[in-house]
């Protein structure tokens, strides 16, 4: 019974030190800023540009992450980037020291009109040159691909989940570290459009900064997890352009239990406040 008592003690004890980081993660999340921005780009995408809680305070610079949405978040109302990817991964709890860029577009994406964006992000914004990271899933894997590839030098790190690549030249992508990964079972875009990309480079470049998955049985659907998985955030932000000569992290190994575990684990911190 006293040793019941004594853990019941230690466990209240616990939770009493713990308040006080809940309550600055909380702070956190209230204070980051979501603002959307129209027409600021002439001919240019409108976009979600997110700001950290201590961006406004603080003089340094922010690293930055470009979200690139699929098919079913075109359109012209922003609302919809809003479904899933990075921003609603931070409305939802998820901490990213980071700026982040998420535009929408009603016909594909052109990389030169991201690339607009990006410049336009670094003019108004306090961004790290040395560590812009662009991540997007089906056509947003097509437009993640097409800017890194187009534009390698910009980029620290890419991620490009059950995508493909435009161009049939896809060597820029083997000049940044990249991650590709699709599923065998994708009926909306067919792994053979990863798989062409991986190809070409595996026989006309140097693949040591390329990584590439494929998920067994994996649908379209599933790799839409990755952006709520505090994984793809640390492999993203383990890339520097700064660094001589590039690597690719290899140290970081995501499967199919990571992504089960992570929409638990948004839900358990989305809970502790969710009648704030």
């Amino acid at each position: 019974m006293k040793q019941k008592a004594s853990i019941i003690r230690r466990f209240l004890l616990l939770f009493i030190l713990a308040l006080p980081l809940m309550c600055y993660a909380q702070e956190l999340i209230q204070k980051g800023k979501t603002e959307a921005k129209y027409n600021v780009i002439p001919n240019g995408y409108n976009f979600w540009m997110y700001t950290p809680a201590d961006y406004e305070s603080g003089v340094n610079k922010y690293p930055l992450i470009i979200f690139l949405h699929g098919a079913s978040l075109s359109g012209y109302d922003l609302n919809k980037v809003k479904r899933y990817g990075v921003i609603d991964a931070i409305s939802k709890g998820k901490i990213i020291p980071a700026l982040v860029a998420a535009p929408q577009t009603h016909n594909g994406w052109n990389p030169d009109k991201v690339n607009e964006l990006l410049e336009w992000v670094e003019e108004n914004y306090r961004v790290d040159k040395s560590r812009i990271y662009v991540i997007g899933m089906s056509m947003g894997g097509y437009g993640t691909m097409d800017f890194c590839n187009k534009y390698p030098e910009k980029v620290a790190a890419g991620m490009a989940f059950c995508g493909g690549c435009s161009s049939k030249d896809c060597s820029g992508l083997s000049k940044l570290p990249f991650w590709i990964m699709h599923g065998t079972a994708d009926r909306a875009v067919s792994i053979s459009c990863s798989q062409r990309v991986v190809k070409y480079l595996q026989d006309n470049c140097d693949t040591h900064l390329l990584r590439y998955d494929w998920m067994p049985g994996g649908s379209h659907g599933v790799y839409a997890r990755m952006f709520y998985l505090q994984k793809t955030y640390d492999w993203l932000f383990s890339h520097s352009t700064n660094q001589r000569p590039r690597k690719v992290d290899m140290t970081f190994d995501i499967n199919r239990d990571d992504l089960k575990q992570t929409y638990n684990e948004l839900k358990w911190f989305k809970g502790m406040f969710e009648d704030d």
